[in-house]
């Protein structure tokens, strides 16, 4: 079996050094290879790392909270296997672990971070048994794929069963996600924030809205957003739970600071959501009982890659990449947008392929109107589905500017637009862009 491992390892490091060369990203490819040739590859590697296997799941933030963790966890001096790109389906989770292997086979790993897709975490937790779970948020996310939330918490309650010593490192401002942390029978702790930071928009879809345990309709003492806040059950006692990891003096503008544990987190990042991205990182590394002393020094290096509020300057424009894939994260993505006072242009490019869910209705959901501001002096749809996006905004009476092609749309706003351009991408369109914002950057003026 030896043998086998390494030939499967040697086949996926030449699949993925092949795909790189060919401008692809090659990461799932080298996966499935490896998988081809020896089935159980991933129990073998994995089964090597030292310490701990921390998997991260959830609708929203799984990326950057994983991406974070792995680099606070390599701040404290630890060796960590990261699937950085955020592929989180097996074929990349076993990626992950064949192209950081020895070609002998070998793992050098203290820790492992492994971003797990929902409904993949069948697949892949029997397979790596994690020592922890964090689990960031449920969001309704490609109904077509995933079906209504009480089947992905269906799954991830499977899971939870499935690996009882698993700890659970859990939002408990998300109803949902603490319902299934309580419920299942592991050991957990929460990570939230316990007082009011900004108002939350009215007309946010929210999840939730009734008790797990009893079906009554939830009572809220305030929302953060979506269905995050105070909640609590007048019938059963249901109710959030006390946070172990609670931020708190939270400031949110062109950067985002707040207090845990009595040290004071500075980062400079948009959107509140992000909040959320910091803190569970935060509660992961202290779990696995580092002092985090190193956190805040990590958090002025850690780059967001991967189109999370990605930065790019293409001749004198400043670009700003993120991912939007389901109303609740495009809400914040707008939210964040709009905390930039200055003028600007956006791009919102969508595309309705086999990953993205083919159905798009949930555009209608999204709280597009914010956008009728003065500060925004244009908007581009592109994509697919540029002409459905379109219509959406028509909906609101905001105009805007139909290319298709996303390359031509972000050339055209580099010379004619304000200096300052959002990029919203859903999902198959997050790494072709981010590929032509690369280009463009490296482009001579």
């Amino acid at each position: 079996m030896k043998i086998r491992v390494m030939i499967a390892v040697w086949a996926a490091k030449f699949v993925g050094y092949v795909c790189k060369k060919m401008g692809r990203q090659g990461v799932t490819w080298a996966g499935k290879v490896a998988i081809k040739i020896c089935p159980d590859i991933l129990e073998q590697l994995s089964s090597q790392v030292r310490k701990a296997i921390f998997a991260t799941c959830g609708t929203n933030g799984k990326t950057t909270t994983n991406n974070m963790l792995c680099a606070a966890l390599e701040a404290e001096g630890q060796k960590v296997i990261c699937n950085h790109t955020g592929s989180n389906m097996l074929n990349g989770v076993v990626a992950a672990f064949v192209l950081a292997a020895k070609w002998n086979g070998k793992i050098n790993a203290d820790y492992a971070c492994i971003e797990a897709d929902e409904a993949s975490t069948r697949h892949i937790f029997p397979r790596i048994k994690p020592d922890y779970m964090l689990l960031t948020n449920l969001f309704r996310d490609q109904l077509d794929r995933y079906g209504e939330i009480d089947i992905t918490m269906n799954i991830l309650e499977e899971m939870m069963r499935k690996v009882p010593k698993m700890q659970i490192i859990v939002n408990g401002d998300d109803a949902l996600s603490a319902y299934l942390a309580m419920d299942s029978g592991n050991s957990y702790v929460t990570y939230g924030i316990s007082k009011p930071v900004i108002k939350s928009a009215a007309n946010e879809i929210r999840e939730g809205r009734f008790c797990k345990c009893c079906g009554e309709k939830l009572e809220y003492r305030f929302y953060h957003y979506s269905q995050l806040g105070d909640y609590y059950c007048t019938k059963c006692g249901f109710a959030r739970p006390n946070l172990n990891f609670d931020a708190e003096n939270v400031k949110v503008g062109d950067q985002l600071s707040f207090n845990v544990e009595g040290k004071h987190i500075v980062a400079n990042y948009k959107g509140f959501y992000n909040v959320y991205n910091i803190l569970a990182a935060y509660a992961g590394v202290r779990t696995a009982g580092f002092a985090a002393d190193h956190f805040e020094d990590m958090l002025r290096k850690f780059n967001p890659e991967n189109g999370r509020m990605e930065q790019f300057r293409i001749k004198g424009t400043g670009v700003t990449l993120n991912l939007a894939k389901n109303p609740a994260g495009f809400n914040q993505n707008i939210s964040a947008v709009m905390q930039d006072q200055s003028p600007k242009d956006i791009i919102i490019a969508i595309n309705d392929n086999a990953q993205d869910g083919t159905d798009i209705s949930w555009l209608w959901d999204v709280d597009f109107d914010l956008l009728g501001n003065d500060t925004v002096k244009s908007i581009t749809v592109s994509g697919i589905r540029c002409q459905d996006m379109r219509l959406r905004l028509k909906y609101v009476d905001i105009p805007s500017i139909l290319e298709g092609d996303v390359e031509k749309a972000i050339r055209d706003r580099v010379e004619d637009g304000v200096g300052n351009l959002y990029v919203l991408v859903n999902y198959t369109a997050l790494f072709s862009t981010r590929n032509i914002l690369k280009k463009l950057e490296g482009e001579k003026s």
